[in-house]
């Protein structure tokens, strides 16, 4: 991704280190979270199978203390991950900015990390819960476009079924956390105004990466050995 940067970046006509950012920062920001969620819910499935998961909970220990033990490990593997992206990124661009959006994208893994076990100890297939991580990930990202959509004065009308919609909609955004705000390739290009935003992300990590240990704790309970 860095070579196809480098090699972008020499046929943009002007920008070109902004362009090569911008491309750089896009495609390791995909790769990080899908790559990072496949690892995740291949290495647990293969546990699963594996009957290591049985082995470790035969011994005296919490099945807290194992989920737990599993979220902090692949959490050291997305501050790894976060790392290299910040190396490559200061390349390009060496200021506060690289640094800002590397934690930033460390807490969307962190968040990634904790819908994939969920999704896992849930649905107990590769392709199912990495299809509802993707849908997840994506519904988040896209969620400002599609109420900005529905905001428009062009489609807004007083009808029953626009109103139900535009409802369901806002409902949806509020469930969701708010990933468009994550990771934004604009901080490299055009600068951060604030490090303000850096603290809303990192109360939302808090509080979704809460929520989904605790839903995914209560599945783990219920399943027998």
């Amino acid at each position: 991704m860095f070579l196809l940067s480098l090699f972008v970046g020499e046929l943009a006509i002007t920008e070109s280190v902004e362009t090569q950012t911008a491309i750089l920062a896009f495609t390791l920001r995909i790769f990080a979270i899908f790559t990072t969620s496949l690892f995740v819910i291949t290495s647990m499935l293969r546990e699963f199978n594996d009957k290591g998961f049985e082995l470790v909970l035969s011994h005296p220990l919490p099945r807290s203390a194992y989920y737990f033990g599993k979220l902090c490990g692949y959490a050291t593997i997305a501050f790894a991950i976060s790392c290299a992206s910040l190396l490559l990124l200061l390349f390009y661009d060496a200021n506060w900015a690289a640094l800002v959006w590397s934690l930033s994208l460390f807490f969307e893994l962190l968040i990634t990390i904790s819908l994939s076990l969920l999704c896992l100890f849930t649905l107990n297939s590769i392709t199912l819960s990495f299809s509802m991580v993707a849908a997840f990930y994506i519904l988040s990202r896209s969620m400002e476009a599609i109420q900005l959509i529905s905001d428009s004065p062009i489609v807004v009308t007083n009808t029953l079924s626009y109103r139900v919609i535009d409802f369901f909609i806002d409902a949806v955004a509020y469930l969701l956390p708010d990933l468009y705000r994550f990771t934004k390739t604009e901080w490299l290009v055009y600068g951060m105004e604030s490090f303000n935003v850096l603290i809303l992300i990192f109360i939302q990590t808090i509080i979704y990466v809460l929520m989904l240990a605790f839903a995914a704790l209560f599945d783990l309970y219920r399943k027998e050995l």
